[in-house]
């Protein structure tokens, strides 16, 4: 094998164990909210505030240039609507229901693309989308009979606020890690506070609020920004797809918190089409590049 090869080999593994590795991070967010008897706001001010500080730290180290427009703003609000109405939800409904809930973001990214841009879903996107929403009925005809349909629907509407982060690689004026820092630093100001009105300050309560914020949120976009660097699209796609997976299983395995049957149905089909979708626009991108 030559030096290039070599090069390629280590780079393609490094962006592997590092999309991994973030799926991991992010996949401890159900279980490490449900063992901490706090507010979800008050949850969510603290893990920001010590996500922020990691991220501030990474873009240091970094030098990434920090950008602050209209672009940026928005998408720090889309990243403290995400969090914010994620924390909300785990409390109100299973955290498997609000994980996927919330990963239906790719198919809300083509309904607001056709709404904002006019930019028209291809057949591929529409039977994504008809899968999806036949996976979400059944999250909420669940609901309906378990009265968690107010977690759902929040779930739902956290996945429409991800969707507005994605979308900021539109923009041209847009930058990711910015609006990630911004928005992290607005939910730890304006939502910390509430931690003060909590009593239960426990080692293990602590514990988990650190995690949350240093590893679930923090550590987490270190390994995803690096992994997206050096990983292809099928490996990003397939690896991130361990996160809904991995989420609900955890609660399951240390906190008892079981999906519902018809929430187990829904979780499938919902991502049968999420990968449907990637998975047939990175075929159909290649196809066109042969071409």
């Amino acid at each position: 094998m030559n030096t290039t090869s070599k090069l390629f080999s280590n780079t393609r593994t490094l962006g592997t164990a590092c999309m991994l590795a973030a799926s991991l991070c992010f996949s401890t967010g159900g279980l490490l909210m449900k063992l901490i008897p706090w507010n979800p706001l008050a949850i969510n001010g603290a893990r920001n505030l010590i996500a922020c500080l990691v991220i501030g730290l990474y873009i240091l180290v970094t030098h990434h240039k920090i950008k602050f427009n209209f672009t940026v703003l928005v998408g720090a609000i889309s990243m403290a609507g995400v969090t914010t109405l994620y924390s909300i939800a785990n409390k109100l409904t299973t955290a498997g229901n609000t994980i996927i809930l919330q990963y239906t973001a790719p198919i809300w990214i083509v309904i607001l693309m056709f709404l904002i841009f006019g930019q028209k879903p291809d057949r591929t996107a529409l039977i994504s989308i008809l899968i999806v929403f036949v996976g979400i009925l059944c999250f909420f005809f669940e609901g309906l009979s378990t009265g968690k349909w107010l977690g759902d629907a929040l779930a739902l509407l956290s996945g429409i606020f991800y969707a507005g982060v994605f979308m900021l690689n539109n923009f041209e004026k847009g930058d990711a890690l910015s609006s990630v820092f911004f928005g992290q630093l607005a939910c730890g100001v304006f939502l910390s506070p509430f931690v003060l009105q909590e009593t239960n300050f426990t080692p293990p309560v602590l514990l988990a609020v650190f995690l949350l914020g240093a590893v679930q949120v923090g550590l987490a976009y270190v390994f995803f920004t690096t992994g997206t660097k050096y990983t292809d699209p099928v490996t990003a796609s397939i690896i991130n797809a361990l996160e809904p997976i991995l989420n609900p299983v955890l609660v399951a395995v240390f906190y008892g918190e079981l999906l519902g049957k018809w929430s187990l149905v829904g979780a499938a089909i919902v991502i049968c089409g999420i990968l449907f979708y990637n998975l047939a626009s990175i075929y159909t991108d290649r196809r066109q590049a042969q071409v």
